[in-house]
Order: structure tokens, then sequence, then C-alpha cells
């Protein structure tokens, strides 16, 4: 466009169209003023004279402002460039939504789009309205927004045609309010208020001819908030098409709920019902239409129920109601019969089995429901009287019935979805959702048509108050002078209706009239409102009126408009089922108003109801008390004005596309008629009639810097600088206005500044290719002479080369032939030396093998004879001693029955009883007589072994001397040998002529190999052909392999996910239920009132007692078992520790023992120990001779094992304590116990060092006599081969092998002996650890009572344990967990552990599992994991707190693994660490928990650092302009946000810097802290891939550049950390795409091609998305054409396949992470607790 004026040559305008509304035209010839025919070129190329008229037709837009965000930012504002608009943004971009001012425009795609996505809701939570694309997302967080900031109520108003999306539109935006509000106390608030939805569909919604699933209702839905969080909802409905209840259009259904009732007829409970499919039913056949294309009725009933229930609708009710809407179906099917030709009367047969079912469904009498089907009763003055009822009267009669039952189920159901929805505290502030039916024009248009038409009068009103305001505002708030311009005012059209005397005045009498009806309505409405000019009669005779709306002139027929208004019902029907007491729900819905319904009134006898006096009786009753229809739909319609006047309103105007409802096909015409009812072509005209261009001044200066001069650069204030080159530009100070922050435009000159700005930048350009075009020029001169140079010297330099090689070659010659004549002459020489060596080294062979296999022979032969020897010698042996043990058992058993004899003789007698009990000191001599007999009986076993020995020697000896002669024999055979010399040197001479013969033999044969050589020659070539194939289909199978262990590793991959996607789902379970637990702890708070003195005093005392009662527990069941343990002897070992720990204690006074256990010490209740044990002993004194018989067998055993004996025997039994138990006292008892005990610790001590000097000398003895017969076995087995090398007769051989078996009975004496060593070996341990364990016991019980106390819990001793553990106990588990983890506060020293709890909570692992205590150590654990988890829930946003505790959990869990019970985790262990392993308890259990745990602590490591990481993602990486000067290719809208970027991509950088650091910091492994940025960098491709698909303005070759810098970036910072192979670069690679996607050529099919390969990590839709929202550099790049973005979808879904519909990026995707075992190089001993723990009470033992 020049700058002359618009109207010039290669303009382009709109004009009208019959088909399309508008189309484009291009001027062929400029305008001059006066010209009456305007010279026009249409796209198809024809020439158009066209007429002007009035005024020129508008013109076109930039192709900038093509397809704008905002219709407000158009620079021309007409009718046509918003049409154009939306098509091109529907059609083109496949965008559904564009702003229009404060409206946003939903046109409906007629296919789901994947733009309403959780990822979606989370991108445009928190962000200005401007700063993404237009979306219902971004109109409602600027509600929640406003509503949150201010404190004041918002609404939505929703408004459309039928089919245009206003239900799904009003679905979203509720979505995205409880998705964003969250919830306050009550977690089901969210499912209440989503799941209303499906209930008042299934009762409000049908299926009309526009629309499966319109809603006949209006309903305002509040969204109550508190503290912005969603608290509770309200519904409120208006105007329900009740009449669709009993009548259908064709192709039109009744309400869903009906339908899906039939269709689930077959379900057990809904059998009752007498349901079938709903073509059998009059009310739902109707329409010829029973089923819907896109509902499936039986699943919906299913979600149905599902939301009743979670609404609180009993499964009871449910069923109730679903009988009573069956009920309904049943009435529709009662078949009413005349009785004669005239009609004046009617019946309904009593065997209808349509009457039966309702009657039995409601529970009524069949025959009452006849007589008032079919009769009415009038009532008079002085008598009541039945009049009969035509068949029509009675069928209008059961249908008035049908639709008043059905509008109570409605209205029940309501009330209880806001019962359910309602919130007991109430609400702060709210959000409405108004969802209402738009303007209504039909052929045919009745009551409901008017009333929906008058409520958008109503809101139209309301619109235009609101947009003038609005518009009226932003002038005076940059202070712009500006003549307010008057706006079309619909109040006469609202006067007519609701006015004094208007419509519904009128109506409303006229429904008060005895004999009122339609056609005397309209009459009187033609008298009075003929002289209104929005009120007109239609030239047909007929009952109707015209009214001329807002939207257009709308024709309604009177036909039903009385009747409907007075909404009449048959009062005694109604009165039955009052009556009925079949259900309560049913008594619930028909008791729940006030008053009655209205009767049916009376008619003439023409058939015409005729009202008639009510009988004073029932004055108060309906007929005065019930309001029309009009005039409730009146008040509602105020009340909701009130409602949303005093809200801050936001419009949604939905646009129907097409009637046909195909996806993505644009109607224009349908299109204008929707934006010129909606209001949006009034908002587009006030706009316009003003500055509709309005750009801030920062926007104007990036955008048209290239207009500006120097002079006017060189300036600082931005608003000057405007000033002064709009003054340049425009000329005309009435064409622009500069407010405080922006400069406003008038329509029109934007669209000249781009043309200005375009022919600036095509000069800049022509001079840039200018220069561009020279220097390419000269370049291209200097390279074609230095290559004639280049080739010049080529050529010399290859003349001269080909004369040298032909001078080589020649020379070449002359050696070849000298060269290849000496090799013939040597290869013949070599090829006969070859044949004879080859002769000679196969007749050697032969004879080789000849004389080898006759020594096979002979060897075989030997070692079958050896075998057969050896299993006979062995056969007998084993006879022979099977004989001996068979003998010697007879003889032990004869011994041990004379022994039972004589030992049952001496049980009898007192006195041996007596002898036995004579005390200590007896047994320890028996025990010492014992043990000399052992020692007597092993000296003479070494006596017997040194006699072997020396037998052993003598028999080499022998062996040496036969050795010796079998020398000499060998001698002897010298001679021998000679001769077989002479034998072999004649059979060599006969061997010669042989192999002569041989020789000749194999040259024929040679010419045969040679034949042969050339045959396998072709046939390796085969061969290599076919290995070549076999490792051709190897590589396949080698990559088929890999492809499946692949998808093994993604399954793994996915399991690893659903773990960890279950321990994410378990921590979310435990976070709601400590959510619960403190809740219920606030409510039982705020209940009782207790002061925080009270509280902390009741803590304390709490914590008293449960400390307390541990104790007691434990010291109550040690003296249980220590009783019980008195009557046998298997808890022996248990009882023997205790009391002689306590032997040595002072004794306490009768008294003390007397006292209730007040101030008892310690040595009191040892003392009580020991009475027990003395009277169980005296009881035992008396028992039966069976039970000495048990105890002599006890003695017998200890005879066995000496030292069992003091484990195992009585204590009573040892102590002397039941000799004389009425005679001594406890004290005397007690000392002599005491002197007992030390007795016999001084002889077992004595006799275990005797013990343990004695083994050793046997055992250094031993260990002599195996040297000894290691070194003569060696010296046997030398012997042996040298005479296996010497002698090769058999006779050697035979001896040989006997020395063989002699040698492997010595070795089987070895072992023996061997074994007998490591036995005794392992019993001197045995006796060295009790003499530890009774020293240990005897150091206790002369300790101070300090340590008693302290040792008393614990099952062992601590003396054996080693330095590495930490000795505590039960009761000080709270003070180590307080200490380690709750009040734990890392060390500020770098030479710090950051892992030291993790240490310290081994160590005491360690103790419990050295003591064999579990559940001590389970608890540990237990307690530990949930510290760690109320720190984790105390200190969630502190990264370096949760990397803390996730090194801990890693080292602890590692601690486990390592020094566990697992070898394959203790490879790396030294043998300082080996010693340090678990010995009794099996961790596996608490490595899962400690497992799940950590990957818990990951998971919350990567919320943490995405909650500080997503507000500076977007602004880092898209925001922000490193380069400068590259800004965007087009202006942001009115709605765009003017901050600049807050966060830069440093930034970004350093705070994933200090995240790493901080994980190098605490310790953890380096492939954590890989996976962790991994995640990081995940979320920060995916958030700005995402946000780049929902953001049109970056969607810019400038932006490109910004992004692939930006990543850039991010890709050397990774090559700097050292991160370049953690995976990190692979989730950038989308992003990468997506930027290069941004700057390629996108016009030709190459183009297309190219931009596919190079898209391969992008999903199809995401780069169809990014194609379509791609904006071009005005005048420096064209739009991608429609017809490339097909192509480029059409390649990829070839390339690959559909795949799933999703657009954007799972952010919250969780990468499943590897906690790697990583062994501690730490030695336990050498661990350094700090003091500042303050856990001295954990002592090393």
């Amino acid at each position: 466009m020049a700058a002359g004026g618009p109207y010039v040559q290669g303009a382009w305008v709109w004009i009208p169209d019959c088909a399309e509304v508008w189309k484009v035209a291009e001027i062929t010839r400029g305008y001059k003023e006066g010209d009456a025919i305007l010279h026009l070129r249409l796209e198809d190329g024809s020439a158009l004279a066209y007429p002007i008229e009035s005024q020129l037709p508008p013109l076109c837009n930039p192709e900038c402002l093509s397809g704008a965000d905002d219709l407000v930012a158009l620079s021309y504002l007409h009718e046509p460039a918003v049409l154009h608009s939306l098509r091109c943004r529907f059609l083109e971009a496949k965008a559904i939504y564009t702003y229009c001012g404060i409206i946003l425009i939903a046109i409906n795609p007629y296919e789901p789009l994947p733009i309403y996505e959780e990822e979606v809701i989370h991108a445009y939570s928190g962000r200005e309205m401007g700063d993404m694309d237009p979306h219902i997302f971004a109109l409602a967080e600027e509600a929640y927004k406003q509503m949150v900031r201010f404190g004041k109520n918002q609404s939505l108003i929703i408004s459309g045609e039928s089919g245009a999306g206003k239900t799904a539109t009003a679905k979203y935006a509720m979505r995205y309010f409880t998705t964003v509000g969250g919830c306050l106390g009550n977690s089901s608030i969210e499912e209440k208020v989503l799941a209303s939805n499906p209930v008042m569909e299934a009762f409000g919604n049908a299926k009309t001819t526009r629309n499966d699933n319109s809603s006949r209702f209006g309903k305002y839905i509040e969204i109550g908030f508190s503290h912005s969080c969603v608290t509770g909802a309200t519904i409120k409905t208006y105007l329900l098409e009740k009449s669709r209840v009993t009548f259908q259009a064709k192709a039109e259904r009744n309400y869903h709920i009906f339908y899906q009732l039939c269709a689930s007829a077959a379900l057990p409970e809904l059998r009752g019902l007498g349901l079938c499919g709903a073509e059998f039913f009059h009310y739902t056949r109707q329409g010829q239409c029973t089923a819907a294309h896109s509902t499936e009725d039986e699943a919906d009933l299913d979600s149905t129920r599902h939301a009743c229930s979670l609404l609180g609708v009993p499964e009871a009710e449910q069923l109730e109601l679903f009988s009573i809407l069956a009920a309904i179906l049943h009435l529709g099917n009662v078949v009413v019969r005349g009785r004669d030709r005239r009609g004046d009367s009617c019946f309904v047969e009593a065997a209808d089995e349509a009457l039966g079912l309702f009657c039995t469904l409601l529970g009524v009498e069949a025959l009452q429901v006849t007589r008032w089907l079919c009769h009415r009763k009038l009532v008079t003055a002085g008598e009541t009287f039945l009049k009969p009822l035509s068949r029509q009267q009675a069928l209008e009669s059961r249908d008035a019935l049908a639709k008043y039952m059905y509008g109570q189920v409605f209205r029940w159901m309501v009330s209880k979805v806001n019962r359910a929805l309602r919130s007991l505290e109430g609400h702060c502030t709210s959000i409405g959702i108004l969802d209402i039916y738009g303007f209504e024009m039909f052929e045919l248009n009745s009551f409901e048509q008017f009333c929906i038409n008058y409520a958008n009068e109503k809101l139209q009103q309301l619109f235009n108050l609101h947009v003038f305001k609005w518009e009226q505002e932003e002038y005076v708030t940059e202070e712009i002078p500006w003549v307010f311009v008057d706006f079309c005012d619909n109040q006469p059209c609202i006067e007519l209706i609701e006015g004094r005397l208007g419509i519904l005045d009128l109506l409303n009498e006229e429904c008060k009239m005895p004999q009122g009806n339609d056609g005397s309505w309209a009459q009187k409405l033609y008298q009075t409102h003929l002289t209104s000019s929005h009120f007109q009669k239609p030239k047909r005779p007929m009952d109707a009126f015209i009214v001329c709306h807002f939207a257009g002139k709308v024709e309604y027929q009177c036909d039903g408009f009385v009747e409907k208004n007075r909404d009449a019902v048959p009062e005694e029907l109604v009165g039955l089922l009052r009556a009925s007491k079949k259900s309560a729900l049913l008594m619930e819905l028909f008791l729940e108003e006030g008053s009655g319904p209205t009767s049916l009134q009376s008619r003439r006898s023409s058939g015409h109801w005729v009202p008639a006096r009510p009988s004073r009786r029932s004055l108060p009753g309906s007929q005065k008390s019930k309001k029309s229809i009009s005039s409730q739909f009146k008040t509602s319609l105020h009340r909701l004005m009130e409602t949303l006047g005093s809200t801050t309103p936001h419009y949604i105007r939905c646009i129907k596309p097409n009637d046909a409802k195909l996806p993505f096909m644009f109607d224009s015409r349908r299109a204008v008629e929707q934006l010129r009812a909606c209001g949006v072509l009034e908002t587009i005209r006030i706009s316009a009639s003003g500055y509709p261009s309005r750009w801030t001044y920062q926007e104007f200066l990036e955008r048209y810097r290239a207009l500006l001069s120097r002079e006017e650069l060189m300036g600082t204030d931005e608003k000057q600088i405007c000033s002064l080159a709009l003054e340049r530009l425009l000329q005309d100070p009435s064409k622009y206005r500069c407010g405080k922050s922006k400069v406003f435009f008038q329509a029109g000159q934007v669209a000249h500044l781009e043309a200005l700005q375009c022919q600036q930048l095509r000069a800049a350009c022509t001079l840039l290719q200018r220069h561009l075009r020279g220097w390419l020029a000269r370049r291209h001169l200097g390279r074609a002479r230095a290559a004639a140079i280049c080739l010049q010297r080529h050529a010399r330099g290859m003349l001269a080369r080909s004369f040298v090689r032909m001078l080589r070659r020649t020379r070449a010659a002359v050696v070849l032939q000298k060269a290849l004549r000496m090799a013939l002459a040597r290869r013949s020489y070599l090829r006969l030396l070859q044949a004879v060596i080859t002769i000679q080294a196969f007749t050697r062979g032969m004879f080789a093998r000849r004389l080898h296999q006759q020594m096979v022979w002979q060897q075989k032969a030997v070692v079958i004879q050896a075998a057969v020897r050896g299993w006979l010698a062995r056969s007998h042996y084993a006879r022979l001693r099977r004989a001996i043990i068979l003998l010697q058992s007879c003889y032990r058993r004869l011994r041990a029955h004379r022994e039972l004899q004589r030992l049952r003789v001496q049980a009898r007698s007192v006195e041996h009883y007596k002898q036995l009990h004579k005390g200590l000191e007896i047994k320890v001599i028996q025990l010492q007589c014992r043990l000399d007999e052992q020692a007597q009986e092993k000296q003479r076993l070494l006596e017997q072994l040194s006699g072997l020995n020396a037998a052993h020697a003598e028999e080499v000896q022998h062996l040496r001397d036969e050795m010796q002669q079998l020398r000499e024999d060998v001698a002897r055979e010298a001679q021998v040998q000679k001769l077989q010399e002479q034998l072999a040197e004649l059979e060599r001479q006969h061997a010669k002529s042989y192999l002569a013969q041989e020789v000749e033999e194999l040259r024929q044969r040679l010419a045969e190999v040679e034949g042969m050589k050339l045959q396998l020659g072709k046939e390796r070539d085969a061969l290599i052909q076919r290995t070549l194939e076999q490792s051709q289909d190897l590589e396949e199978q080698h990559q088929r392999s890999a492809r499946e262990s692949q998808g093994l590793r993604q399954e793994l991959e996915e399991e690893r996910v659903r773990y960890q996607s279950l321990v994410q789902e378990y921590a979310r379970l435990e976070q709601g239920y400590e959510n619960l637990q403190d809740e219920l702890a606030l409510h039982r708070q705020s209940t009782l009132r207790r002061s925080p003195s009270t509280e902390s005093f009741m803590g304390s005392e709490s914590s008293y007692l449960s400390s307390m009662s541990t104790a007691p527990s434990r010291d109550g069941s040690d003296k249980q078992a220590e009783a019980s343990g008195d009557t046998g002897g298997a808890g022996m070992t248990r009882e023997l520790s205790l009391p002689l720990s306590v032997g040595t204690a002072p004794q306490p006074s009768s008294e003390v023992l007397l006292n209730g256990g007040v101030g008892q010490d310690p040595f009191g209740k040892a003392y009580l120990l020991l009475l027990g044990q003395l009277s169980a002993a005296n009881e035992e004194l008396a028992r039966t001779r069976e039970e000495l018989r048990r105890s002599k067998e006890t003695v017998e055993r200890e005879e066995r094992k000496p030292l069992d004996f003091l484990k195992r025997r009585n204590i009573v039994e040892m102590l002397g304590l039941g000799r004389s138990p009425g005679k001594v006292s406890a004290e005397e008892d007690l000392k002599h116990a005491y002197d007992a005990v030390q007795v016999a610790n001084r002889l077992l001590a004595s006799q275990l060092r005797e013990e343990k000097q004695q083994h050793e000398e046997e055992v250094e003895g031993l260990q002599l006599d195996i040297r000894s017969l290691k070194q003569l076995n060696q010296q046997q087995a030398a012997l042996i081969q040298d005479l296996q090398r010497q002698q090769g007769q058999e006779g050697l051989q035979h001896h040989v092998l006997q020395l063989k078996e002699e040698n492997w009975e010595l070795a089987q004496k070895l072992e023996k002996q061997e074994r007998t060593t490591l036995k005794l070996q392992k019993q001197l341990r045995a006796y060295a650890k009790q003499i530890q364990e009774l020293t240990a016991v005897k150091r206790d019980a002369v300790g101070p009572v300090q340590e008693l106390a302290a040792a008393s819990p614990m099952v062992q001793s601590l003396a054996g344990l080693s330095q590495a553990m930490l000795a505590w106990r039960m009761e000080d588990e709270g003070r180590i967990i307080k200490a380690i983890i709750t009040d734990y506060k890392p060390q500020g020293s770098p030479w710090s552990l950051p892992d030291l709890p993790a240490y310290i909570l081994f160590l005491c692992f360690r103790h419990a599992d050295h003591c064999c205590d579990g559940r001590r150590a389970r608890s540990l654990l237990d307690a530990a994991m949930d510290a760690i988890k109320r720190v984790m829930k105390k200190h969630s946003d502190n990264f370096d707190v949760v990397a803390l505790w996730l090194a801990n959990t890693c080292r602890l869990l590692n601690c486990l693994r390592q020094y566990g019970q697992d070898e394959s985790y203790g490879q790396g262990n030294t043998a300082r660490q080996n010693q340090h392993r678990l010995q009794n308890l099996d961790p596996q259990s608490s490595c899962c928990s400690l497992g799940a745990l950590a990957v818990q602590l990951y998971q919350q490591l990567i919320c943490t650092a995405e909650k500080r990481l997503k507000p500076m993602i977007v602004a880092a990486m898209l925001e922000s302009e490193p380069i400068q000067g590259l800004s965007s290719s087009c202006p942001p809208g009115p709605h765009r946000s003017l901050a600049a970027s807050a966060h830069t991509l440093p930034e970004l950088l350093q705070v994933l810097g200090s995240f790493r650091a901080s994980l190098d910091h605490h310790g953890l492994a380096p492939s954590v802290g890989h996976q962790a940025l991994r995640q990081l960098l995940f979320l920060v491709s995916g958030t700005t891939l995402n946000y780049l698909l929902l953001r049109k303005d970056t969607c810019s070759w400038s932006c490109g550049i910004q992004l692939r810098y930006n990543i850039s970036q991010l890709e050397q910072w990774l090559r700097a950390e050292g991160l370049q192979q953690s995976g990190a670069c692979e989730v950038l690679e989308p992003l990468v795409q997506a930027a290069q996607l941004l700057q390629v050529k996108k016009v030709t099919e190459e183009d297309a091609g190219a931009l596919c390969s190079l898209c391969t990590v992008l999903s199809p839709q995401q780069v169809v998305k990014i194609l379509r929202a791609y904006t071009p550099a005005a005048g420096l790049e064209e739009r991608i054409s429609p017809s490339f973005i097909s192509r480029v979808e059409k390649q990829l879904q070839e390339q690959y396949g559909e795949g799933p519909s999703q657009l954007l990026v799972d952010t919250s995707h969780l990468f499943p992470v590897h906690l790697p075992f990583t062994a501690s190089p730490l030695h336990l001993d050498e661990l350094c607790i700090p003091d500042a723990l303050d856990l001295g009470f954990l002592v090393h033992p």
C-alpha cells in the first residue's frame, strides 16, 4: 500500500458475496475522488467493475495482522476483517479460541483436541492473559487471579447456539478451577463438583437436530472459594424444557436418562421396573431416533450412578428414582379410548399393562388413576360433581402429569447436588459460570423460544453496558480526549416484554381469565403494541406476532402460550401420588413445595377448559398461590442479573461453524449470523469508533525502529521519541493520540506504518543484496583465476610424471623377468624336497603309532587288573568291618543293659539319692576324674598313631629294597634292548622297498590333488559367498537381538516407572493420611480449647508414662520366664546368667522385701529370684521316682559333655540349697550359693587352662605329624615316578598300584587326623568363649548397680563386642532419633561426614544384630524412617535438607547391603570390614523399605527443584533476548504482558549449578546427580516446548534464533560440567529440533521432505502445530501455505504412523531412578562422633 492513500493500485478490499458473505479483490486502478466505479480483479483473475454507492468497500488488513490473537488489534475493524481472521485461525492454524476485547470467541471444532490436558492447565496457571495463546483456561485464570487479587466475585458468561459447545466450555472451566483451586479441608470436593456434570447432563440434556448433547435448561454454577481454595458450589437452574418429556420433534430425543435406563434394562436391579427398548415407549420414540452417534447410553448410566454416589445419593434412593422415571415412561404408554363418536367421554381398560406397571411402581390404585385420568371434579357453591373428559383432554391430562413428575424429579436432583456441594463453613469469594441458551430463531417459535430470547435480551443489555464501560475506562486511564459514542440500547425491546402492560403482563392477565385463550391474548397484543417500533404483526392472517430483537426479527406463534404459562397439573392425580406410601422419595418429591399444584381448569362444552370458582376450603390452595411460568422466569432472571451485576463478568461466545457438525469446516454465512447475534460485531463497532489500535511505547519502538531517524534514536524518553516520529510519519495529529503509557491509532494507521516499514526494509534489503552480489562476483573472479593457474601447474607436472613412470616400468620389467625365472626354479626344487619329507614323515608316523598302540593295550590291561584286585580287597575289608561293628554293638548293648540294671537298683535306694546331692565338691572331683580318663584315652590313641607311623616306615624301607632289586633286573634287560634294535634295522630295510612303491602312488595322487585343488577353490568361493550371506543373517539376528534387548530394557524401565509411581502413590496417600491426622488434631484442639501450658504438660506426662511402661513389662516377662524355667531343664542357660550375676550383691533385709516395690533396688529383685528358685527346688525334692529317673538321664548326658553339665544342671542342685530348706535361713542360703559359685569358678578355670594347654600341645604334635606325612607322601610320589620311568614290566606296575592304594589309605588317615585336629580346635575355641563368659559373669556380679541395670534388658553379654558398634537401650531410641534426625544440623567443617547419621544408625543396628534383637532393630529403622518423613514434610521446600537425607538414606541402605549376608555386595570389602558384617539378622526387608523411602526422597528432591525452576524456565528460555535486535515479528495484542523478562539464562544455569554442587557436597553418587539433572533438563525442555506450542508470538524465525542460542549455552554448560554423557543432551533434542524447525525454509516440496527428516523426535502433532502458528517476518517472508502444512502432515503420518494424539509434553513424567550401590571405604571402628550431637549415652562396648 502506497503512502498517498489507501485505495491505490495493488491494495486489497472486501466486497459482498452471496455464497461466502465477503470475498477479497485487488484494486487494478487507483481510486480518485468522484469516481463511480472501482476497478477490481478477483482471486480467480476475472475483472470486476464495482459500483460505488454510498461508501467505499472495506480495506484488507496487512499480512502481519492476519490471524491475530485479538481482533481489536486489527488495523481495519469491520465485519469482513473479523470473519476472515476467524476463518484463517480456525482452518489454517486450527485455533478455536480468539480474543475480541473482553470477549473470548470459541468455535466448536467437532473433534477432540489435545489442548485440555492437565499439562495445559499447569501451563496457563499463574500466567497473564496475554502471555499465552487464547484459551478458555486463560480466561479462567484471569477470573481466578482477579478474585484472589482483589477479593471480588467473578463470573463467566457462556452463550451461543445449541451445538456451539457451551456445555463443554463450562466443563473445561470447572475442571480448571477445581484443579488450580485445589481443596481446603475436603479432598473430595473437586470430584463432587466435576461429578455434577454427568448428573445434570443425564437429567437436563437431550439430543436435538443441532446438537447430540444439548442443554435444555439454563444453569448458573457458583463455585465458592476460601483462601483461594475451592470449598463448595451451588447450581441454579432456569426454565427446564418440560414439554420435551411428552413430545420430541423428528430426529430428536427425550432426556438422556430415559434412554440410559432403557439400554440398561437387563441389569438385575432394574429388572423389576418393566423396562425394555426405547422404541417401545411412546415418550421416547416420537423423534424416531432412539440412539445418538456420540453417546453410549449403557456406559453413561454407569457414570451417572457413580456420580450420584459421589454426590451422596445412596443406592436405594437411586433405585427409587429410577422407578419413578420408569413410571413416567409407562404412563406415556397408557392407552385412552373414546366411548362414542362424539368423543365427549373416554376410558382406560382395566387390563392395560402400562397402567398396571405405573400403579405398581408408584404404589397407587389403578381404579383411582383410571377415574381421574378420564374425569375431572367440579366444585360449585353448593355441590361437587364429576365431569367426563374427552380423549384429547385425557391425553393432555396424562402428559401434564408426566411433565409435572419429571419437573419435580429434576428439582429434587438439583437440590441433592447442591446439598452435596454445599460448604459448611461457607466461602469468602466465588466464581460463577453461566451456561445459558443462546438466541434462538426457528421456523416455528413458541413460548420456550420467547423466554430464551427474553433472557438473551437482558444479557445483551448487561454486555453492552460492560463493554462500553470497559472501552471508556481505557481512554480515561490514558487521559485521551474522546467523544463518547452512543451504542445500541435494547431497553425499549426489554420494556416491550417485561414492562407495564407488556407482553408478559398481558399473558399473565389472560391466564387469569376464566375463558382465556391464545387468540384473545393475541388480539390484546395487537391493540396495545402495534404502535411500538419493536413489535409487528405478520402479514398472514394467523395468531402470531413479531418482536424486533437485537439479533433480528423473530416471529412467535401464539398457539400454546397460555397453557404453557399456566403449567396446569391435574390436582387429583397429584393427590394420589402424594398419598402413596410406596417410597419415602415419592413423598419427598410431591410434598416439597408448601402449596399444592394447580389443577387443570374445567372447560366449556366445546372442549376448552373453563376455570371454576373454588370453594372456600380450596381458596388457600394452589390456585392463588402458584405463579405462572413467565412470572417465575422473570423473577429468577432479575435475580440472575443482580448476581451478575455484583460480579466482574468475563464473556465467552461459542460459535457453531457449520450445521452438518463436520470437523473444521467453516460456514461463513452461519458464522456471521452468530457473530451478529452474540454481540461481537457490536464490540467491534464500539472499538472502531475511536482508536482501536493501541501500542505501548516500548512495543512501538521495537516494532518500528527501522522508521526512526538517528536524531530520534538519540533521545532517552520513549514517549517523546514516539511523538517526534509520528509527527514526521503520519503528519495528521488526529490520526493518533499519545497517552500516558500507550499510543493510540485510528483505523488504518497501523497498515500505513506497516507499508512504510516494508518499503524501508525492502530498500535496505536491496542495498545489502547489491553489495553482497558485488562481493560474490569479485570472489568468483579471483577463484577462477587461481583455478586456471592451478590447472596449468598440475598439467605440466602430470606430463613429467608420465615420462618418469615409463622409464621406471622398463627397468622394472627386466627385474621382474629375472626374479620370475629364479622363482620358478626354486619352486620346482622345493616341491620335490617337500614330497620327500612328506613320505618320510608318513612312514615314521606309521611305525610310531603301532608302537604306541601296543603300549596302550598293555597299560589298559594293567589298569583293569588293578581295579579288580582293589575292588576285591575293599569288599573283603567292608565285610570284615561290618562284622566287627556288629560285635562291638552287641557287646556295648550288653554292658549298657547291665549298667542300666545297676543304676535302677541304685535309684531305688534313698541313700544313693542323698549321696548324689552331698555337695558340689564331689561332682567336681568326679568331673576331674572323667577328664583324666579322657586324657589317658587320647594318650593311648597317640601311641597307636606312633605305632602306625613306625609300621609305615618299615614298609617304606621294604619298598626301597625291592626297588634296588628291580634296578638289577633292568640291567639284564639291556641285552634284550640290543636284540630289538637289530630287529628294527631289518624292518627298516624292508620298509625302503615298500616306500618306493608308495612314492610313485603319491605322485599320481599329487596330480589328482591338483585337480581337486581347483575344484576346492571354486567350492571355497561358494563357501565365502555363503559365509557372507550367513554373516548378514547373523548381523540381522544381532540387530534383532539388540532390538529385543532394547525392548527388555524398556520393559525394565517401565517396571521401574510403575514401581516408583506406586511409591509416589503411597507417599501421596501417606501425605493425605497425615493431613487428615493434622486436621483431626486441629479439630480436637479447637474443640477442647486447651492452653499451651496444659498441652505441654500432657505431652511430657504421656512421654514419661510411655517410657516408664517399657521396662517393667520386660522385667515382668523375665521374671515369668525364670519362674517357669525352674521346673524344667529347657531354660537353664537363661536362668544361670541372672542369678550368678547378682550373687555378690548385698543382702537386703526382710523389711525391704516386704515393701511393695517402692524404692526396691536390683539386689532385692535378685534376692526374690533366688528365693523363688529355692522354693521350686524344695518342691522338686518331693516329686515322684519318675522325676528322679529323668534327672538320672540328665546326669548321664552331662557325663558325656562335661562343660554342658554347668549349663543344663538345675541351679538348686548345683548350689546344694535343697538339703535342709527348713533349717537354714535365706541369708545363709545365699552365702552358701555364693561360696559354691566361687569354688566352681576356680575349679572350672583351672581345668579349662589345663585343657587348653593340653590341646595346644596335641595340636602342635599333630601338625608336626601332618608335615612329616606330607613329606613322606611326596617322597613316595617321586619314587613311583622313578619306577614308572625305569620299568615298563607288568610286575613293577602291579607293585606301583599297591603303593598307590597304600598311599591312598595313608591319605585317608591323614585327612581323618586333620578333621580331628579341626574338631579339637573348635572345642578349644568353645572352651575359651565359655571361660570369657564365666569371667564376664563374675565381673558383672561384683560390678556396680548401674551396670546391672544397664545390662538387664540385653540377651547376651557385651564383653565380646568389637568397637564397630554402639551399645544402646530400647528407651534410648527416641533420644537417638531426636539427636541425629529431628534436631540434626550438619557440621560446617569441610572434613565432616555429610552421611554421619546413617553411620550412627548402622552402628546401633549392628549392636542389635549382635544381641539377636530383631524387634529392636526393626523398631529403630522404622522410627528413623518416620522421623525422616516428618523432617521432609517440615522442610519440603529446602533442597539441601532433602539432598542431605537422600544421601543418608542411600548410605544406610548401602551399609546394610555391604555388611549384610549377601556376598555379592561385599566383594570389595577389606578383611577389616568383613569382620564387621551382620551375623544374625537379615536386613532384606529393611533394605526394601529404605529403597522405597530413597525413591520417595528422590522424587521429593525433584519436586523441590522443579518448584524453584518452573518460574524461571519460560522467562530464561523464551522471553529473554541474549541476542539484541531480534524483536518479535508481530506486535503483542492488548492482553499481552508488558513486563520485562524476570529471569535470564545465566540465572537458570546458576540454579542448576547450585543443585549439582549441593548433591556433590552431600556425597551422593555421581549417577544420582546425573539422573537428577537429566530430569530437571527434561522439565526445562518440556516446559519450553509446551509454551512454544501454546504461544503464537514465539513461533517465528527470530525466536528460533534466540532459542537455539540458549540451547547451545545449556549444552556448553553441560560439557563444562562433564555431564555430556549423563543423558541430559538427549532430553534437549526435541527443543533443538523445534528451534531448527523455526529456522528452516518452508516453501517447496523438497523443503517438506527435509523438514520431515529433520523432526525425528517431535510428534507430527507438534510439528503441524508449530507450522500453523508460525508468524513470518513482515515483508521478508511469506506465510506458510496450507498445502505445505497438509503435505508435511501427510508425510509425517506415513513416516511415523498415527501415534498418540497428545500435543504437549508431560512434564510431570519422572524417569525411573536407579540408586547404585556404592561401598563405603570407611572402617566403622574409625568413626568419630562429634560431641555436639550429645550422644554420650551411646558407648563403644
